[in-house]
């Protein structure tokens, strides 16, 4: 087995030159010393094309730069694809252009996927990054997502994704992870319809469903909360989803009727998720009744309430 297998480091942009520099750098600063970069440029139009060609001019034998046929935008699936496409790693890692990876990153997690042969991937905490601006009102927001599992722990599928659905755990994010490269022959790539927001949840779906998941206790990543980011964007409803979250469930639905899972605990789960979405207006509405009317409304018509229609719209 070879001491330091090569890890293939993808990141794609799109006019991400306020950031693509920090980036880059946190790879270069890896404590791991055997790795590629893979620079995929989704038809930017300001100067981080330009940045991307300094590093891979500069490092040839490290870094290459790669684009899409005429420079075309073809979103983050495709993007992401291209940079497996081309990747030459036993292990493939993500980082987006905005965030940052501390610089044991590789290091710990190679050394996870070779003492656990059978984990397909490694995720851990993500650290959600307000500080980075340096303004004092930014220095005590920075905050971690419950991991929903015991960590240091082999969680066997689908139980990871059933968590997810149903609570408000921490997911896996892209650059927080590290694949081994047989996983994308398993379970596929990224889906392109997806093109921008939860096409990462899309590809992570498919891996909890099938295979095995390390989940760490440690931090490896800085998941910079910007304005211009794609999930500030969806979270102000300020980003053009087709469909949002309901798309998402949408693709899951047919997925997992496509892979014969409907007589199974993860299909339950997924059509409970349904139901919530849709009484979602009415779920907030009952819980700010139950939790403005403990002064005013009686213990027990307020347990007959959540009986009788709470758990019905839960359902």
């Amino acid at each position: 087995m070879n001491q330091h297998p090569l890890v293939s480091c993808i990141i794609i942009f799109l006019n991400g030159e306020k950031f693509i520099e920090e980036a880059i750098e946190s790879i270069f600063s890896q404590t791991y010393p055997n790795w590629e970069l893979l620079l995929v440029d989704d038809g930017s139009t300001d100067n981080s094309t330009v940045i991307a060609l300094e590093y891979a001019q500069k490092y040839p034998e490290q870094v290459h730069y790669l684009e899409h046929e005429n420079h075309q935008n073809r979103g983050m699936s495709a993007s992401r694809n291209r940079g497996i496409d081309h990747a030459q790693g036993e292990y493939i890692t993500f980082l987006d252009a905005d965030d940052v990876w501390l610089s044991h990153k590789l290091e710990q997690q190679v050394a996870i996927l070779e003492s656990q042969p059978e984990a397909a991937m490694v995720y851990g905490w993500v650290k959600i990054w307000h500080s980075w601006t340096g303004n004092s009102e930014d220095s005590q927001r920075d905050y971690f997502y419950e991991l929903g599992v015991s960590p240091n722990t082999l969680i066997q599928p689908p139980q990871l994704l059933i968590n997810i659905l149903n609570g408000h755990y921490q997911e896996p994010v892209p650059s927080n992870v590290i694949i081994r490269q047989d996983v994308f022959e398993k379970v596929g790539r990224f889906e392109e319809s997806f093109r921008a927001w939860a096409e990462d949840k899309v590809f992570f779906a498919k891996v909890q469903l099938s295979l095995p998941i390390f989940v760490s206790d440690e931090c490896w990543i800085k998941y910079r909360q910007h304005p211009d980011s794609c999930c500030y964007l969806v979270s102000k409803n300020k980003h053009p989803i087709p469909g949002g979250f309901k798309f998402f469930i949408a693709w899951l639905e047919q997925y997992l009727v496509d892979q014969d899972m409907k007589n199974t605990e993860i299909w339950q789960v997924l059509q409970r998720t349904k139901s919530r979405s849709r009484h979602s207006f009415w779920l907030k509405f009952l819980n700010f009744l139950m939790l403005t009317g403990q002064q005013i409304l009686p213990m027990n018509f307020r347990h007959w309430l959540w009986l009788n229609i709470g758990m019905k719209l839960y359902r």
